[in-house]
């Protein structure tokens, strides 16, 4: 899994980077996607305001690693 600094996060309002499923960023030359273990659509557009699968992650404790 790609962990990013906070400060270089797409869309840092998207709720994936605060779900506990484990997002991963998928980086081409060009462009960064986010990849949503558990979505059938493995690449929903961004940012994610709502989503029904959406299970926050423990405080102080990074997305995907419960």
């Amino acid at each position: 899994m790609t962990m990013l600094p906070p400060e270089s996060l797409p869309f840092p309002d998207s709720l994936c980077h605060r779900c506990a499923a484990p997002p991963r960023y998928v980086q081409s030359r060009t462009s960064l996607f986010i990849l949503c273990p558990l979505l059938p659509q493995k690449y929903p557009p961004q940012p994610v305001r709502a989503c029904a699968l959406f299970k926050p992650h423990a405080p102080g404790t990074p997305a995907g690693t419960e």
